[in-house]
């Protein structure tokens, strides 16, 4: 049954292994792990709880960082971008379905900002200047995307790409799409809660782990050591 469980993404940390004996090179050195500035428009916290959805490669790595930011009250990963009916992974893997591999961010935006969700994820989450693809992973499934659940959502999210991409903030130039009125359907459970469950899983540990670390090096009023599982909020089984 594990076997059966594998995720595609797993084989690319293989080749990032290799690559970093061959050439001494880290596998995630294409990562930015940098404070970029905060966003000059931000949304007003307006409710208890707020929805954002993201998209930055594999969701394992983008939940994790999400679970350990403090203010978010739940991170789950899952699919946008696509129709109701593909949103599976095996699908979705193909790379025709138009879904990216995304994460549904609950959060309290009198704690934490849509802003600073956003300066999170371009800043440690993942690398918005790859096109379709992250690290090992490629294909439209993971691409940097950000899918507004509002119309102020779309106009913080592209103000904030034009701001940075304006400041040269990254050595060249954003490829984040901002895709309104897209569903999110959340992913098969086995791909829930990975990178806790599976820190020394090669891929993660690659990978993921440190972006984990530079969200405590960079953001560290907005770190917490134990992260928002998707487990726990689940009802137990009678």
């Amino acid at each position: 049954m594990a076997s059966q469980l594998r995720r595609a993404c797993v084989f690319g940390a293989l080749t990032a292994l290799i690559a970093g004996v061959l050439y001494g090179v880290s596998p995630t050195a294409a990562q930015s792990t940098r404070v970029v500035a905060a966003p000059a428009l931000d949304e007003p916290p307006s409710s208890s709880r707020e929805v954002a959805v993201l998209a930055g490669g594999c969701f394992w790595g983008v939940q994790g960082v999400f679970q350990h930011v403090d203010g978010v009250i739940s991170a789950v990963s899952g699919y946008a971008g696509g129709a109701r009916d593909t949103a599976h992974y095996d699908m979705t893997s193909s790379g025709t379905t138009g879904h990216a591999e995304s994460v549904q961010i609950t959060f309290d935006p009198h704690r934490i900002t849509y802003g600073r969700i956003l300066q999170i994820f371009f800043s440690v989450a993942h690398d918005p200047t790859e096109l379709n693809r992250q690290g090992p992973d490629t294909g439209t499934q993971y691409r940097s995307a950000i899918f507004p659940q509002s119309s102020e959502q779309a106009r913080v999210a592209a103000a904030y790409i034009a701001q940075l991409n304006t400041a040269k903030a990254f050595p060249e130039p954003i490829v984040t799409t901002v895709e309104p009125g897209k569903e999110f359907y959340p992913a098969e459970a086995y791909h829930q809660d990975y990178l806790t469950l599976h820190p020394h899983q090669p891929y993660i540990a690659i990978n993921d782990i440190p972006k984990i670390e530079a969200l405590k090096r960079l953001f560290p009023d907005h770190y917490r050591a134990n992260p928002v599982l998707v487990a726990a909020a689940q009802p137990a089984k009678q």
